[in-house]
């Protein structure tokens, strides 16, 4: 029995051996695979008996685990979608053709690194059929509520390859109106101001500002007539004001009120007021009531500060980058940038637990635990580097010694088998 339990206990150092040389060819094989995760074989010795009496040799067993939280040196590309994870987390993508195949909401799968480029339907995908995932951005390029620890709300992220315009819907303007103009004897100059928008076809139109100053007969009126025209609307006038400046002390320039003659209401409270051009409505802001910031009068001069607006020209998508934050720019030749996705940092408990796929692609299951899509680079993740890939985390010459040492232990079992041959066979010579 102790003859035969060294022959297999021989038998399966040959076996374990062999399934570490399997994962010394593999790690080798990939060593320049991008995103490839080393795997590693330990061995665990198996006890039959234990006591005072004969001994039987129990063998040994090989375990394997591929180290995905290992993460590789990153490398630099000329690509701004090459993307890489720097730190902890992961890429969510899912496959093209179940995306395509239109089989509903396609699988999250995982990743550290992909080349993704825009294919001729506008998706941005690897060389492997994989689809970048992200949470779609409003018009104005802010990210909306999503659940966190579902991948309900992620999308494969696409672009329109046409071309592409949004309208203008809201403007800030902040200026100072001379406070000389509106004294007794003051000339009683107006002053002008054009405002350029884009209507729902991403042509350019102008709304044209005109303030008059109210010129009392004594003293200080502080007040000024403010008359807005649109282009597209053949010159109409769509808004009149009338708006009255504080002088007192502390607060002296800000608007104390203001007069909604025609056009949409004046809000105190927020500043703004909606007036209807001929492709819709435009929120116009001047300030609130003893705001600092709008329209102000001091001095003896007309300075326009600021004007924020919306919106922009018809245009052609020339690029598409990707910010540390996980934020999706598509970029036009009018210069104009807008942020239409944003990529998620997917994490969980245990990396090591997740099932590993084809093309470095991985999938979650009860032993990696309950995943969490962080925003990138807040909580335990890291951000997202773009114009890089994540090198493989083998490293050649310790697989190569590990090989040596591998050879040599499967030819010591080979050995062992050999011996208790020779063993047996001198046995079966006792009796002839």
């Amino acid at each position: 029995m102790t003859i035969s339990s060294s022959l297999n206990a021989g038998v399966a150092g040959l076996q374990a051996n062999a399934t570490r040389l399997s994962t010394i060819s593999d790690n080798i094989a990939n060593a320049s695979t991008f995103g490839y995760k080393r795997v590693v074989t330990d061995f665990n010795s198996l006890v039959l008996s234990e006591g005072s009496g004969a001994y039987t040799a129990g063998g040994v067993r090989a375990s394997t685990q591929r180290l995905i939280g290992e993460g590789g040196s990153l490398v630099s590309t000329s690509n701004p979608t090459d993307l890489a994870v720097r730190g902890r987390g992961m890429l969510p993508v899912a496959s093209k053709a179940e995306f395509t195949g239109g089989s509903g909401d396609p699988q999250m799968y995982l990743t550290t690194t992909g080349s993704f480029r825009i294919d001729a339907d506008g998706l941005l995908s690897n060389e492997s059929g994989l689809l970048l995932m992200g949470r779609p951005a409003s018009q104005d390029g802010s990210i909306g509520s999503f659940p966190r620890d579902t991948s309900d709300g992620l999308e494969p992220i696409q672009f329109a390859l046409n071309l592409s315009g949004d309208p203008t819907t809201s403007v800030e303007m902040s200026l100072n109106l001379p406070a000389t103009a509106t004294i007794a004897g003051a000339a009683g100059d107006t002053q002008d101001l054009s405002i350029e928008y884009y209507d729902n076809l991403g042509t350019s139109q102008s709304i044209s500002i005109t303030f008059v100053p109210t010129v009392p007969a004594t003293g200080a009126s502080n007040e000024w007539t403010i008359r807005l025209s649109d282009s597209g609307s053949g010159g109409a006038v769509i808004g009149e004001y009338v708006v009255t400046f504080d002088d007192s002390r502390g607060t002296g320039g800000t608007i104390a009120s203001v007069n909604t003659v025609s056009g949409g209401a004046y809000d105190p409270a927020t500043g703004e007021m909606v007036v209807n051009v001929a492709s819709g409505p435009i929120s116009i802001d001047i300030g609130a009531i003893g705001d600092t910031y709008g329209l102000s009068q001091l001095s003896d001069s007309f300075a326009p500060i600021s004007i924020t607006k919306d919106g922009s020209p018809v245009g052609n998508m020339i690029s598409v980058e990707v910010d540390e934050n996980g934020l999706v720019h598509s970029v036009y030749d009018t210069g104009v940038t807008r942020v239409v996705y944003q990529i998620p940092l997917v994490d969980m408990p245990s990396p090591e637990g997740l099932v590993a796929l084809d093309a470095q692609t991985y999938r979650t299951s009860p032993n990696s635990g309950a995943y969490f899509l962080w925003d990138a680079g807040d909580g335990p993740t890291g951000d997202i580097k773009s114009y890089a890939r994540e090198e493989s985390t083998t490293d050649v010459a310790t697989e190569l010694t590990s090989m040596i040492q591998t050879q040599r232990a499967y030819s010591s079992n080979a050995k062992v088998i050999q011996t208790v041959d020779e063993m047996l066979q001198e046995t079966t010579n006792i009796k002839r």
